[in-house]
Parts: structure tokens; sequence; C-alpha cells
């Protein structure tokens, strides 16, 4: 069959918007699937919105190369753009069916189930039930609305990743990882139980964490390297160094096929601080940015989101990956339900000590399925008012309580307390002169500009 798969993560970006960091990263679960789909010799096409100039440039795609079955992926966020594009399908193509699947259909389907273009939702991991379903559609079978899908219990077996599918032209984050910038996913699902995730996660992938063997992922770089020269990479598994013995091996296999790529990878401030070891052998294997969600610097907070780690063992984690060179990329949340300013204010004395290479501050937004959006709704705080509101956006209230006004003062603040490297003042030079005129037309925004002008001293 001739299959279209739909990338509509536009909500954070926009139209024509594949370029630079993260705008440019392939989405691998529908990589994953292209090359289920091939494998069984279906045609398959991507139309990402991000490649395109607007909807009108959409409809002009869906005449020229929409076939018989579309495929769309949908996170929360996605929402508007995903079901405005199974519209205009329906519209443009009546007799095409139209599948969605991914976080938000496997999560939500009954908010889809009534809507009339889409034909069938896929619950959960779809490699191996969407090829399905096409013999399935192809034998004449009637298929039900909602499907929950197989989960493969050998990732070994799954296919890589298609890259040709998004022409695998991803780029770089940081000025230390050099292009070539490759990405790969070495397993699926958390075993922890934080309240802002869980059971999201469990829903999409299982209770259990499955993961590719190191020699499965390895043989994958040796491919990446061969095709695509990459000099840096990432590896997005949510905590990869939950399994000590995979990443010992994972270091021994990478030093011994002779590979010296520095890569990035996330971690948990627990973890970090009862295997230092492993860090180390992380360090010396090539990590050179590791990801850690410190979310509070209050214990109370910590406790409630069930986190597992508490402020001691943030403050730990950090001064390890300073110790053996590691920058790290800080992960917080602001305006969390209960939180208090005296525990704002706890966070940004715990950034100050920690003085990440990176803030990435968010203020807390409720996701569906997740047990603290479930409390949020219960105490009827949430302001969210459409699918746009669930984007990781710093600047829009979410749920009633929190002084705004404050935490963007305090967001300011937490920023500055970056300590970039040395190599990367010019670009942030560059990066200050090149925002300086759009700052300063916003004068709440502007203080930003002052911070990073006063922490690189330029």
């Amino acid at each position: 069959m001739k299959v279209t798969l739909i990338y509509p993560g536009i909500t954070e970006c926009g139209f024509n918007s594949l370029k630079g960091n993260e705008g440019s990263w392939m989405n691998h679960g529908l990589a994953v699937i292209s090359a289920a789909l091939k494998a069984k010799g279906h045609e398959v096409r991507l139309l990402d919105l991000r490649r395109l100039k607007g909807w009108k440039h959409f409809r002009q795609a869906v005449s020229e190369s929409v076939g018989q079955i579309a495929g769309i992926t949908m996170m929360s966020v996605d929402y508007d753009a995903a079901i405005t594009a199974a519209r205009i399908i329906k519209e443009i193509k009546p007799s095409t069916k139209v599948f969605v699947g991914g976080p938000h259909p496997s999560i939500c389907p009954e908010e889809l189930e009534c809507l009339e273009c889409i034909d069938h939702i896929v619950r959960g991991e779809a490699e191996i039930t969407f090829p399905k379903m096409l013999e399935d559609i192809a034998a004449g079978k009637t298929l039900p609305k909602v499907t929950q899908g197989c989960k493969p219990e050998n990732l070994d077996e799954s296919p890589w990743a298609d890259r040709d599918l998004f022409e695998c032209q991803e780029q770089p984050f940081a000025p230390f990882l050099k292009p070539p910038f490759v990405t790969l996913i070495a397993g699926r699902g958390c075993r922890y139980n934080c309240n802002y995730c869980q059971p999201a996660e469990r829903i999409m992938f299982g209770q259990k964490v499955r993961r590719r063997s190191v020699t499965n992922v390895i043989n994958e770089l040796k491919y990446l390297s061969d095709r695509y020269h990459f000099n840096s990479f990432m590896i997005h598994d949510d905590c990869l160094t939950e399994d000590r013995q995979w990443v010992m091996e994972f270091c021994r296999q990478y030093h011994a096929e002779g590979f010296t790529q520095p890569f990035v990878a996330q971690s948990r401030a627990d973890i970090i601080c009862k295997h230092q070891d492993m860090v180390e052998a992380l360090s010396k294997t090539g990590l050179k940015l590791c990801i850690i969600g410190f979310e509070s610097g209050s214990d109370r907070v910590l406790k409630f989101l069930r986190k597992g780690c508490t402020l001691a063992e943030n403050l730990e984690a950090a001064s390890i990956c300073r110790k053996l060179g590691i920058r790290i990329w800080a992960n917080y949340m602001l305006g969390l339900p209960t939180e208090t300013k005296d525990e704002v204010l706890e966070t940004l004395s715990m950034l100050e000590q920690i003085q990440p290479y990176h803030c990435s501050p968010a203020f807390y937004t409720p996701h569906p399925g997740s047990d603290l959006f479930d409390i949020g709704k219960e105490m009827g705080i949430h302001l969210m008012v459409d699918h746009a509101s669930y984007r990781r956006n710093s600047f829009e209230p979410k749920i009633k309580g929190p002084d705004y006004d404050f935490l963007k003062d305090i967001l300011y603040k937490s920023i500055a307390t970056e300590k970039a490297d040395c190599s990367d003042v010019s670009s942030l030079v560059k990066f200050k002169n090149k925002l300086r005129k759009l700052l300063t037309q916003f004068p709440r925004l502007y203080r930003c500009a002052k911070f990073i002008s006063q922490k690189c001293r330029i």
C-alpha cells in the first residue's frame, strides 16, 4: 500500500522551521514504523509539517502524495495541527484511511473516538500492530476504531529507525557537539514513579523498561558512522543510567570498537550519587553533557513529586559531574501545585550552587495521563484553555495559585546561574547581539538580556 506518515510538530516552532537544533530532529517513533512498513513491502512517504510553508502547501502535498493510508503521530501539544491535517486529508481524499497514534491517542483515546476524520486509533507501540492492520484491511477485514498496540518484548527484533524518512539532517544543540550529529533510542519506558509523568509512560510502554542489547546499539552506531560519519550523538532514553550493567558493557564495547565521538545522555541525581564509578566510566567513554531533572530545590516539593531524589543528592550529583568534566543541562520546574514562594527561592538557590552549563526551566504544565494532572483537575486549578497550552512555554500561566510575575523574575535569575565554557563565549556574544533588538522590544524580557550580559561579562 501507499502509506503517508505525517509529523505535525509545528506548535512549538511553526511551519518552515526545519532548521537548527531540535527543529531538525527526527521522530523516532515514525522512523521505526516506516522501517517496519517498508520491510513488509509498503511504499512509505513523509509529510513533515516543519518542511511546509503552511496549510495551503499541505493541501497541495496531500493532493499529490497521499494514497490509501495516512498515519499521524500525536503528542498532546500537537493535537490541533494533527486534527487539522486529518480533516484536510479526509476533505481532499475521502477514501484514505486515517490512523492516529502516539502519546495523546494512547492516553486519551476517548477524545478522538468521536471524530469522523479519524478511522483508527492505535494505542501504545505500533511497529508490529500497524503493518498487521494494513494486512487485515487488504484482506477485507473490518477493524475496530481503537486497537491496542502489540508490545515488542525483544527490541533487538525491531528495525532500526528509517533515517531516510527524515533525510537525517539532525543538528547539534551545543557548540562542543560537532556535526554531523545523530540521535538514537536504546530503550523504552522508565522504572521511576514521578507523579508529573507516571502512569502515562507505563500506559505507553508497559510496566518494565525494555532495552536493546549493547551489541545491537553498537552495531547501529557502526552503521551510522559508515553512512553519516557522525561526530557527536545523543541517546534519547528517559534514563540511560538506570541499568548499571548495560552502561558498563556499553562503555566497554564503545572503547573496543574505537569510537571516540562525544555524546549526550540523561540521568538522575540519585543514580549519579550512588554510582560515581559508572558516571566516571561514561565520562571517559565520551559523555560530555548530562541532562538531569533536578526539578526543585525543596525537599518537600521533591517528595510531593515522588521524585525519589533529595536536594542534597541534586547538589552532590552536580559536584560529581563538575569534577568529571561533564557539563550539566539542568531541567527544573517553577509554579508547581502547592509550591510556595520560599520553595521557589530554594530552587533558585540550588541552581546558584550548581551553576549549570545550561538551564532548561519550565512553568509546570499538567499533562494528561499523569497523577499530578488528575490531582490538579480535582482541585480545579488548571488554566489550560487548549491543546497548544501543553507546549513547554515558560511564559504562560498553567494553573491557579502561582504568582507568575514573581516566577518570571525567578526564571530570569535562574538562567543567569548558567556558567558557560570559555569556548562558548564567542557564541554567546553573537547570541546576545543577535537578540538584543528583539529583547529590547519587550520591556518585561529585557532583564533577561541584562542577566546574560552580567553573566558573560560582555
